[in-house]
């Protein structure tokens, strides 16, 4: 294509993404069609034999478990734990990093990019969409559909039943309360909860030796983190 002419009205967008597939148009997030590209239907397909492969295991089998995760994920750190059930739309989209841990009934929608980074835990019944359509219901029923990425950084704990909606990103050492649908950026250092979740404080150094209700750790637990601490 021509990438010099009229670059100010918008048809630079309009050539990539005539030149583009289905699947890199996603991943731009930019409109595109979920249904009728070959290569899509095709790694969805894939991915779904996967989790339900995964699914199916025997949780002793953690070997095959490993084994198959690596294949389901894009980028994989050291060793994740996911307890069954587990689903997800492509997995090749999504990256976790060290001591990866989700609980039951994690759902990740990856139409685009899902990095997480180290240390994250996820309870029971998480959910992380990047997917959305358009909100008239004439454009909608087009079929045609977006994807917004979402990042999660460093020691991230995210409450069960919480929902990550697309485009969210959420900074390092923060905690999601549980049920909470976070629909905007949370901060680094942040307690946040509620729908649409909000930051209620901020992580300090009193939290350090703080459980539940904001009940003090007991000194035979304590004497054992503070020493892995060091």
């Amino acid at each position: 294509p021509d990438w010099s002419r009229n670059i100010a009205d918008g048809s630079i967008k309009q050539e990539v993404n005539r030149i583009m597939t289905e699947r890199e148009k996603a991943q731009k997030g930019y409109l595109y069609d979920a249904n009728y590209d070959k290569e899509i239907v095709e790694a969805r397909t894939r991915c779904a034999d996967l989790c339900y492969e995964f699914n199916n295991l025997r949780p002793s089998d953690t070997e095959k478990q490993q084994e198959l995760l690596k294949k389901i994920l894009g980028k994989v750190e050291g060793m994740p734990v996911v307890t069954a059930p587990f689903y997800c739309d492509y997995g090749s989209h999504i990256e976790v990093g060290e001591n990866f841990f989700a609980n039951y009934n994690c759902m990740i929608i990856d139409v685009a990019s899902v990095r997480i980074g180290d240390n994250c835990f996820m309870a029971p019944n998480v959910a992380v969409y990047t997917a959305g359509h358009p909100i008239h219901p004439d454009t909608r029923n087009s079929m045609f559909e977006y994807g917004k990425e979402v990042t999660i950084g460093d020691n991230v704990w995210l409450g069960g039943n919480t929902v990550v909606c697309p485009g969210v990103h959420i900074g390092n050492n923060v905690v999601i309360g549980a049920g909470s649908v976070v629909t905007k950026d949370i901060p680094d250092w942040s307690v946040a909860a509620g729908n649409p979740c909000r930051v209620l404080r901020k992580i300090t150094e009193d939290d350090r030796r703080k459980e539940f209700h904001n009940e003090e750790i007991d000194e035979e637990a304590w004497n054992i983190i503070s020493t892995q601490e060091k």
